[in-house]
């Protein structure tokens, strides 16, 4: 987008004073936060990670304090504006207990109530969290940050750094800075005592397990995983409306809705639900990221239907601790928590039972499972899917919803009662990239998936395989378009390195030439830049 004559000459002439910058924040806490961040910077290279086991969360903290490094060569103003924009306690839902992260203040203590979820959380933080948690279980009133320090070494400052801002965003440790003194670290008095609690005494469920002479035969572990497998599979062939769907599920239209909501798209009534760029990349996700995503939703649509997210939340997390394959009575649950189970029991997480007298519910891997990291790999299945350096696809399965994904990139040629036959083609990856999936996406799909055969090799898939893959989505994104403006007939070069030194501040600058004086600015930034150049006609 490209301003015309009159707007340039507008632009120019009019007269606009800037409102003042907003005031810093203490040089105290300016300092210490610029302090933290040059040590992590200095104390790992974030390109080269040597430490293998770093959860994503760690990662994205890491970069995050090294880009804050970096950018430390601009302004005063700009750096300062910059610090205040990124508090630790930022958070972005990734899996289960970065929403618990993201409760208020008050519904958090309202869970640190519960013994065990304090342990579900403490098995969640990472190895150096939990560290300093039981370091400091027993150690009543604030420590400084630097005796906290003291206890890690110089090349872990990075992950320390990584631990303390888990610690805060989960409320378990709150953070003083004051001015002229360093930072101070209190434990949550709630989570401190009920975890206190929980290590000396144990805990006890609501429930425990019902006897074996009470309830009939409960299904072996083999058979619980192919009923957890078989209920999520049709519950993901329901969701994307699939005709591979057969039989119906029990989850109401309304709800099925919810969970659809940024997943499908529809025009109108008489066209069927298509997918959406997100539906792709949702199918392509591995179980625990898929089932992360619908609890999410499924928690988000209960607060609007008037349940306590808190006790909601603690419900599911004391799921965690059942013991897989037991039955538990349905009557030690209140009747919120009994209509909770019946949906999670079409989701595949629980097993409903009916006996004479007595009815039970019995938890899967799924359930148990719940609060375990994205990270964490172990809980993911074993693979199925063979390339071949030719672009054939094997796949050794027989759920539908194995094929229905493997449509979504490659052309799928003929189906055999335990085998899928197909081929990575053009056609098929171009159509996969219009619809919003990406290369890296597909070959880290074939890559988790790859047949335990295969899976020894290294790659797993064919670089030959990869690298077209890479370069056919490069094909289609060889022209970028972004929307912008010109600007030229400067009064004076002063004026114009002046506009050029501005967009360039404010990360808009796309293209400039010194000898004719022209520049060109991303269009987001169009207001600031006409006000600037007001001013500097003044």
């Amino acid at each position: 987008m490209l301003m015309s004559t009159a707007e340039r000459h507008h632009s120019l002439c009019g007269r606009l004073i800037l409102p003042p910058p907003p005031p810093p924040p203490p040089p105290s806490s300016i300092s210490s936060i610029f302090h933290r961040r040059r040590q992590a910077a200095a104390s790992a290279e974030i390109e080269h990670f040597s430490v293998p086991n770093w959860s994503p969360e760690s990662l994205a903290f890491a970069k995050e304090f090294k880009s804050i490094d970096q950018d430390m060569v601009k302004s005063d103003c700009l750096q300062v504006l910059r610090v205040v924009k990124m508090p630790q306690v930022k958070i972005v839902a990734r899996n289960f207990m970065d929403m618990v992260a993201s409760l208020p203040a008050m519904k958090l203590d309202k869970l640190y109530e519960n013994s065990f979820i304090c342990e579900a959380i403490l098995r969640s933080l990472p190895p150096l969290a939990k560290k300093y948690v039981l370091q400091l279980l027993y150690i009543d009133g604030p420590v400084t940050a630097k005796w906290l320090e003291e206890w890690v070494l110089a090349d872990g400052v990075s992950k320390h750094r990584v631990a303390v801002d888990r610690l805060i965003q989960l409320r378990v440790l709150t953070e003083t800075v004051e001015r002229k003194k360093e930072a101070t670290y209190l434990f949550n008095p709630t989570f401190q005592r009920n975890l206190q609690k929980h290590i000396v005494h144990g805990g006890v469920l609501p429930r425990e397990p019902m006897p074996s002479n009470i309830i009939a035969r409960l299904p072996s572990l083999e058979d619980l995983d192919a009923y957890a497998v078989r209920q999520w599979e049709l519950f993901l062939l329901h969701l994307i409306s699939s005709s591979e769907a057969e039989k119906s599920t029990n989850i109401s239209s309304s709800m099925m809705k919810v969970f659809q909501r940024g997943l499908l798209s529809q025009k109108d009534d008489k066209e069927p639900p298509k997918l959406t760029e997100s539906g792709f990349q949702f199918l392509l996700m591995d179980t625990n990221a898929q089932l992360w995503y619908i609890v999410r939703e499924y928690i988000n649509n209960c607060e609007d239907l008037g349940v306590d997210t808190a006790d909601l939340i603690s419900f599911l997390l004391e799921l965690s601790f059942h013991i897989t394959g037991k039955a538990y009575n349905l009557n030690t649950l209140s009747d919120i928590q009994r209509s909770i189970i019946k949906d999670l029991a079409d989701l595949g997480l629980v097993k409903l039972q009916q006996g004479r007298k007595e009815s039970w519910f019995i938890p899967t891997k799924l359930a148990t499972n719940l609060s375990i990291s994205l990270a964490d790999t172990s809980s993911r299945k074993q693979g199925f899917v063979v390339v071949e350096t030719n672009f054939r696809m094997y796949a050794y399965s027989s759920s539908k919803l194995h094929c229905e994904i493997l449509r979504l990139f490659a052309r799928v040629e003929y189906q055999l009662p335990n085998l899928i036959v197909g081929a990575i083609t053009k056609e098929s990856l171009y159509k996969a990239f219009q619809n919003g999936i990406t290369a890296e996406q597909i070959i880290s799909f074939l890559q988790q998936n790859a047949h335990p055969r295969v899976a020894e090799r290294t790659p797993s898939v064919p670089e030959n395989v990869t690298d077209q893959i890479r370069l056919w989505e490069a094909d289609l994104n060889r022209v970028e378009m972004t929307p912008a403006h010109l600007y030229d007939e400067f009064p004076s070069r002063d004026v114009f390195e002046a506009a050029c030194d501005f967009a360039r501040e404010y990360g808009g600058l796309l293209w400039e030439n010194s000898k004719k004086m022209r520049l060109v600015v991303k269009a987001e930034i169009f207001t600031q830049m006409k006000e600037f150049l007001r001013r500097q006609k003044q």
